[in-house]
């Protein structure tokens, strides 16, 4: 069998490039995120369902439909969602 992927609008940024929403800061102070770096290198751990994840200055960091927040590298990103 194949299956789709359905389709669902996710909130979702460039980190370090793009403005960091407050979604993203309330995980930060409920230490589920921890910020790294100065101007122009930001990056991040990520407290996931997988365990911590390590986001890059420029990866993606999406909220997922149940509030979950994970990094994505910018092609595979690019690949997966469009703007809405």
């Amino acid at each position: 069998m194949k299956y789709r992927k359905k389709p669902i609008v996710v909130d979702a940024f460039k980190l370090g490039v793009d403005y960091i929403p407050d979604w993203f800061m309330d995980a930060v102070t409920a230490n589920e995120v921890v910020l790294h770096g100065e101007d122009g290198s930001t990056n991040a751990d990520i407290h996931t369902l997988e365990g911590w994840i390590h986001a890059s200055y420029g990866d993606y960091i999406i909220r997922g439909v149940a509030g979950e927040i994970y990094p994505c590298y910018p092609p595979i990103f690019r690949q997966t969602y469009e703007e809405v």
